[in-house]
C-alpha cells in the first residue's frame, strides 16, 4: 500500500473516535537564499567527513577547499546563518574560530566567489563541474616560466653550471626534494641558489626589491638563468609555484653543507689536514712554458715533505722533483671531499699532460692546474669561511668571480 503524506478527513474522524488527538504540524518553508545556504553548508560537511579536517585557505589548496573555507568563514560571521544551520551542525563546525578574516559580501554567488579567489569561470562551466581549473596565479606562473629569452652573458654563468654538475656527480653537492608539506607560503628562495624545475637546472642570479603581493605575501622579481642558455624575469612566488606544481622539482645543496667542515665527525674526517701547493721542476715543454703559474693542489693528512719525498719516481708528480709553494693547515676536514671540491673548482684550468713512467709506459696526469698562487690563496680563504659555493674561477681573467 502506498504511504500517504497527509491524513484524509475519514482518517481524522477515525482517530478522533479512538481518542487520538491529531496535531497539525506546519511544514517549514525556506527561502531560495536559505536553501542555498543549507546546500552550501552540507557540501562543507561532506568535505569534513571525507578529509577529517576543516577546509583551509591557501593558494596551494584545491579550489573547492578554498571555496569551502571562505564559505564557512562567511556563514560563521552571520548570526542568521548560524541560527538557520544550528540544527544541522552535527560536526560543530559553527563554533570554531574563523580560519581567516576574508571580507567577502554575504550575498555573493559561487561564480563571483571563484573570481574573488582568482579563478576564471567560463560561461559554460558550473561550480559542480569545476575539477581542473587553474587559478589566475597558476596561469601567470606558467606564462612566466614559458616566457624566456636568450641569456646574452651566459658565458659568465656556464662555468657555474658545469662545476655544479661535476659536484653533483662526485657527491660534493646533492639534490633534495622540494618539500610540499612545508607549505607554499613558507618556502623561500635566495640569490645564488640552484634549483631544478621543469627538468632543467636554474640559477637565481639576481633578486629585486621586495614588495607586497595582492594577497599580502612578500614577493620580488628574480633574474633566473637556465642551464640551456636561456633566462627569465620571473616573480619569486611564481617560481615557487612552478616548483610546487612540478613533481620532480628539487633544491641543489651548497658545498658548504656537504660535510667538509662539521662539528660532527664521520669516519672519513681527520683531526688535522694540509692543503699543499706544489711547483714542478720537470723539463716537460708545457711545464717549462708556464712554470710559475702551473701548480699541483692536493690534500694530505701526513707530512707534506714525506708525501713528496719520492716525487721524481711518481707519475702524479710528473716524474720530477717538486717545490712546496704553500701549505694551509685545516682542522676536522673530510679529505676526499675537500680535494674533489678544489679540483673541480679549478677544472676549467686543468692541464692534461702525458708523460712516461719509469717503465716507459705513457701516463696522462690531470692533477695540475694553470692557476696563479694568489688565486689559490683566495680560494682557500673561501673554503675556510664556507663561501666557496658562491664563487667560480674565471680562467680568462685569472680571478675568482662571485
Amino acid at each position: 500500500m502506498a504511504k500517504k503524506d497527509k491524513l484524509t478527513k475519514e482518517d481524522e474522524d477515525l482517530l478522533a473516535e479512538l481518542g487520538v488527538e491529531v496535531e497539525a504540524k506546519a511544514v517549514k518553508k525556506y527561502t531560495a537564499r536559505e536553501e542555498r545556504i543549507i546546500a552550501g553548508f552540507e557540501e562543507i560537511q561532506k568535505f569534513v567527513e571525507e578529509h577529517g579536517r576543516l577546509p583551509q585557505h591557501g593558494e596551494e589548496r584545491d579550489i573547492f577547499e578554498r571555496l569551502y573555507a571562505v564559505r564557512l568563514d562567511r556563514i560563521r560571521a552571520q548570526k542568521e546563518c548560524v541560527e538557520l544551520l544550528n540544527g544541522l551542525d552535527t560536526q560543530n563546525l559553527l563554533t570554531a574560530e574563523p580560519a581567516s578574516g576574508h571580507s567577502i559580501p554575504d550575498d555573493i554567488d559561487d561564480d563571483t566567489l571563484l573570481q574573488e579567489l582568482g579563478v576564471e569561470v567560463k560561461d559554460d562551466s558550473s561550480i559542480t563541474r569545476l575539477r581542473h581549473v587553474r587559478s589566475s596565479a597558476d596561469k601567470r606562473a606558467v606564462e612566466e616560466m614559458a616566457n624566456r629569452t636568450r641569456c646574452e652573458d651566459f658565458d659568465q654563468f656556464k662555468p657555474l653550471f658545469e662545476r655544479v654538475q661535476q659536484e653533483l656527480d662526485s657527491g660534493i653537492r646533492e639534490t633534495i626534494q622540494f618539500r610540499k608539506d612545508s607549505g607554499f607560503t613558507k618556502t623561500d628562495l635566495k640569490k645564488a641558489q640552484f634549483v631544478i624545475v621543469g627538468g632543467q637546472m636554474a640559477y637565481i642570479a639576481e633578486v629585486g626589491e621586495s614588495f607586497k603581493a595582492p594577497n599580502g605575501e612578500e614577493d620580488a622579481r628574480l633574474r633566473v638563468i637556465y642551464s640551456n642558455g636561456m633566462e627569465s624575469n620571473i616573480l619569486l612566488r611564481s617560481l615557487i609555484r612552478a616548483m610546487y606544481k612540478d613533481e620532480t622539482s628539487r633544491f641543489v645543496t651548497d658545498p658548504k653543507l656537504g660535510g667538509l667542515f662539521s662539528d660532527q665527525s664521520s669516519e672519513d674526517d681527520v683531526a688535522t689536514g694540509t692543503i699543499y701547493v706544489l711547483r714542478s721542476q720537470s723539463d716537460h715543454p708545457t711545464i717549462q712554458e708556464s712554470r710559475d703559474v702551473i701548480h699541483k693542489i692536493g690534500v694530505t693528512i701526513s707530512d707534506v715533505k714525506r708525501r713528496i719525498a719520492n716525487a721524481k719516481n711518481e707519475p702524479t708528480f710528473l716524474m720530477a722533483d717538486v717545490e712546496v709553494v704553500a701549505t694551509y693547515q685545516l682542522a676536522n676536514i673530510n679529505r676526499f671531499k675537500l680535494e674533489k671540491l678544489i679540483h673541480q673548482f679549478f677544472d676549467q684550468a686543468r692541464i692534461d699532460i702525458e708523460i712516461k713512467d719509469r717503465f716507459g709506459k705513457p701516463v696522462r696526469v690531470r692533477e695540475w692546474f694553470l692557476v696563479p698562487i694568489f688565486v689559490i690563496d683566495e680560494m682557500v680563504e673561501k673554503v675556510m669561511d664556507g663561501t666557496i659555493g658562491e664563487y667560480y674561477y674565471d680562467v680568462g681573467a685569472a680571478k675568482l668571480r662571485r
